[in-house]
This record gives structure tokens, C-alpha cells and sequence, in this order.
């Protein structure tokens, strides 16, 4: 039996890394993060499993585990990455509004030097 449910997680967790693989366009921050945690979950889930004859439930508890943290702190990097290219936006619009008003001030300097 413990063979049988080895092979299913096996091929479920193949199945899962190809479909997520498979769908299209760049893993956001969440994704990658969650990724990493369920991989990592699995393997430790496994080893702590295997210590008491049970591995392949190990690496299935850990992998559900090691998927929700890492999709929680993969949720706040994310989170901070926009928040960062917001103000870098914000940056880059009052630096184009101090420069078109650079540009206007000379105009009328030049304007009021010509009377």
C-alpha cells in the first residue's frame, strides 16, 4: 500500500510541476514562492515521515504545509514589489512635472528679459 500512495503522490506532484509550468507566461513572486515552499515542505515532510515509517504522508503534510507559508510570504513580497514600483512611477512623474516647470520658468525669464 505505502508503495501505491508513493507512486500517486509521485506522479500528482509531477502532473501539478508540469501544469504549473505549462501555464503560461512568467511565475509571479506568490507562485515561485509557493513553489519553493511546497518542494521544500515535501522533502523535510518526507524525512521527518520517514523517521517514523510513514514518508510519503510526511512529504504530504509538509508539502501542503511548505505551499501555504510560501505562498504567504510570497504574497507580501509581492505585495512590496508593487508598492515599490508604484513609488518609482510616482518618482519618475514629479520628476517630469519639476522638469516641465524648469522649462517653463526659463521660458518666461527669457520672455520678461526680452521687454
Amino acid at each position: 500500500m505505502n508503495t501505491r500512495l508513493t507512486k500517486a503522490l509521485t506522479v500528482i506532484s509531477a502532473v501539478a510541476l508540469i501544469g504549473a509550468g505549462c501555464a503560461g507566461g512568467p511565475l509571479t513572486t506568490r507562485e515561485k514562492a509557493a513553489g519553493i515552499g511546497a518542494l521544500g515542505g515535501a522533502a523535510a515532510g518526507g524525512l521527518i515521515g520517514g523517521a517514523v515509517r510513514h514518508p510519503a504522508a510526511g512529504a504530504l503534510v509538509g508539502g501542503a504545509l511548505g505551499l501555504g507559508a510560501g505562498a504567504l510570504v510570497g504574497d507580501q513580497l509581492q505585495g512590496q514589489e508593487h508598492r515599490n514600483y508604484e513609488q518609482d512611477r510616482q518618482i519618475r512623474r514629479n520628476q517630469a512635472e519639476t522638469e516641465r516647470q524648469r522649462y517653463e520658468l526659463e521660458r518666461l525669464r527669457r520672455q520678461q528679459a526680452e521687454y
